[in-house]
């Protein structure tokens, strides 16, 4: 399963990068290829400063040895050997008409000291940030991950767009990241499902993303802006921040394994600020937004 799950993220990847570059047509990807000296490595691809994406980053990693007592804990295992692999995409736009979009799908192994697997289990999602809302984008990307869903169980996109919902969530700030999307974690064989089940669901998500976001950018990277706006879009980037250090179980997985650390903050946009006790206008289009991000919405008939 490590094998196969591996060759597919591999694939993605090349067709994610592709599809940006074809989309900003002047930014390029440099691809940075590193080991980790406990065991494995990874491929990490960046763009940055293009014409469409301010920076993007589309990285690949395999990584095995020993988990540490932490993460043992964390995970409520005690069983330390682990393999793990994953493909995390962070795109953020220059036009702050253009959401933030992010995704990764991911496996898991754990085994005991003969080598053999004792567990293994796929996890995942999608999810999108907006500075300014169109509606229609946000009933799009959600329609999308339904049909990811849809297909392998009618109550999977509620659920795990709830899951979603609840995890990207600033529980210090009592807002959402952004307008949610899917994501789900530790899928194992169970009585309704096997582990190639779950194979099959993930890249079937990730198959989808492509349609999810792109034609997304397409629609409104034309749009206009002005620095009021683009200066709103560096003051939401830096929720995105805050988030990603201060709650992202990934971000603390990868640092507390000794992951590297230029892949693991690639997620950080380039240019963000925070400014004290920032004021936005009453029934302003900045104003819509946070509406939203109060409360989960429910975007699509389910």
């Amino acid at each position: 399963m490590k094998e196969k799950f591996y060759k597919y993220i591999k694939s993605l990847q090349n067709k994610i990068t592709d599809r940006i570059e074809k989309i900003d047509q002047f930014g390029k990807f440099k691809e940075d290829i590193w080991k980790r000296k406990e065991g494995g490595g990874g491929k990490t691809r960046i763009l940055q400063n293009g014409k469409i994406f301010e920076k993007a980053g589309v990285n690949i990693s395999a990584v095995n040895g020993r988990l540490p007592e932490s993460i043992m804990n964390y995970l409520k295992v005690n069983e330390s050997n682990f393999f793990a692999c994953g493909l995390s995409v962070v795109i953020h736009p220059l036009n702050p008409m253009i959401p933030t979009s992010h995704a990764n799908w991911r496996y898991f192994e754990l085994y005991n000291d003969k080598s053999e697997i004792i567990d293994q289990w796929f996890g995942g999602g999608q999810d999108l940030t907006p500075y300014y809302l169109y509606e229609e984008d946000a009933v799009h990307f959600h329609k999308v991950c339904k049909k990811s869903c849809d297909k392998f169980g009618k109550n999977l996109y509620d659920e795990f767009k709830k899951k979603c919902d609840n995890y990207f969530w600033n529980s210090h700030r009592n807002e959402a990241r952004g307008i949610g999307g899917i994501f789900f974690d530790y899928l194992r064989a169970n009585s309704k499902k096997n582990i190639e089940d779950w194979y099959k669901f993930t890249i079937g998500v990730g198959n989808n993303f492509i349609d999810s976001y792109f034609p997304i950018v397409e629609k409104r990277k034309k749009m206009s802006y002005d620095k009021k706006q683009r200066y709103w879009q560096e003051i939401r980037r830096g929720r995105y921040v805050e988030f990603n250090l201060i709650h992202d179980k990934g971000t603390m997985f990868g640092l507390k394994t000794n992951g590297r650390t230029e892949s693991i903050l690639m997620s950080l946009p380039p240019k963000v600020q925070w400014l004290y006790k920032y004021q936005i206008k009453p029934k302003s289009e900045e104003e819509k937004l946070i509406n939203v991000l109060k409360k989960p919405r429910k975007w699509i008939n389910s």
